[in-house]
């Protein structure tokens, strides 16, 4: 995804130069870095995922600058929104991002809060039980074991996890929900096994979503919807294509990419 964008000085002398990008046709507008990690179509894929009934509380892992929960927010009007953050320069970000926004939905409040922490150090933190009714992440993708690392440091904490660091994200949500509450995750397809090993240590009715770059392409990312403490099996839903053979985007995506339109995933939960 391209959003538009304009390029900004540094508000900040700890913020590095940051560009002013439009989402969802102008819906949602954010400050984020000019280089390194920035946020695009996985973030508004993943907000776009929820579905248009969701209420009550969701909270964004790991939300960086807020491109995720911001979509999701404009998307459903009558949520709260909790984003969950470490990096101190995006927190910067996300702080004025939040403020720019304010309007979108009920309410928006920020955590500081290191999700691969402990469970002790993120309760101290904020990520307290019975916090969200949602839980929505985009956690770093690739394990750092079988990885080079990018030498721009918050790129390669975006996209970089350590071993075994998936396995905390999913704790961590489970230990914020509420009763049969959810996680959503966007995750690369190559990796499923382990997002599916991690989940089902304390989620069920494990909903998978392939998402194919075009026709007949092996996946390579999948979305993955599951409920805290369910006992339904696994199903693997019919894959999302996402660009036509011309390279533009089927027209299903580019209205959730351009208009904030659902994305129609039968979830069972």
């Amino acid at each position: 995804m391209s959003p538009s964008s304009i390029r900004d000085e540094a508000a900040d002398a700890d913020v590095p130069a940051t560009t002013t990008d439009a989402f969802l046709g102008g819906k949602v507008t954010v400050r984020q870095p000019a280089r390194g990690h920035r946020s695009g179509f996985d973030a508004v894929v993943l907000a776009a995922s929820l579905p248009g009934t969701t209420r009550g509380t969701i909270a964004d892992f790991g939300a960086g600058v807020g491109v995720a929960g911001l979509c999701a927010a404009a998307r459903l009007g009558d949520v709260d929104l909790v984003f969950v953050e470490r990096d101190e320069a995006a927190l910067v970000l996300l702080h004025d991002n939040l403020a720019a926004n304010a309007p979108l939905c009920r309410s928006m409040r920020i955590i500081a809060a290191d999700i691969g922490a402990t469970g002790r150090e993120r309760v101290a933190a904020g990520l307290t039980a019975g916090l969200a009714d949602h839980v929505i992440m985009n956690p770093p993708f690739h394990p750092a074991s079988r990885s080079r690392h990018s030498p721009d440091r918050t790129r390669a904490a975006a996209h970089m996890l350590e071993d075994g660091g998936l396995d905390r994200w999913i704790r961590a949500a489970a230990s914020v929900l509420r009763p049969d509450g959810t996680v959503t995750v966007i995750w690369r397809a190559d990796e499923v096994a382990d997002l599916v090993a991690a989940l089902s240590r304390s989620f069920g009715s494990i909903d998978l979503l392939p998402l194919h770059a075009r026709d007949g392409a092996p996946a390579h990312r999948l979305l993955a919807r599951a409920k805290l403490q369910s006992r339904a099996p696994l199903a693997l839903l019919q894959g999302l294509v996402v660009h036509n053979a011309d390279g533009s985007y089927r027209e299903a995506v580019d209205a959730v990419l351009r208009h904030g339109a659902a994305l129609a995933i039968p979830w069972r939960t």
